[in-house]
């Protein structure tokens, strides 16, 4: 089963205005969900599909935001080793 979308990065066609995705093999009871899918939202199957790669690339961390975490270190004045116990109860 072959699927071909205006949405796929494909060798010379990349520099073009739009890019497609060709996605090859798709699991029929996936594909059949996908069109339920599409209906439900009153979608082609094209821009159902569309709408999930942009829903997931909205849900990605924004690329300008330097990676990692920030942290703020504070002083407790303990001197010794922090232990589980204190963390996290017994039962953990």
């Amino acid at each position: 089963m072959r699927i071909f979308l205006d949405a796929c990065v494909c060798g010379e066609h990349y520099t073009s205005g739009m890019k497609s995705i060709h996605i090859r093999n798709i699991d029929p009871q996936v594909l059949q969900r996908l069109k339920r899918r599409a209906e439900l939202h009153h979608r082609s199957m094209q821009g159902e599909l569309k709408a999930i790669l942009e829903e997931a690339v909205r849900k990605m961390p924004d690329a300008s935001r330097e990676e990692g975490l920030d942290l703020i270190t504070v002083s407790t004045g303990k001197t010794e080793a922090w232990r589980r116990d204190e963390y996290y109860d017994r039962e953990s």
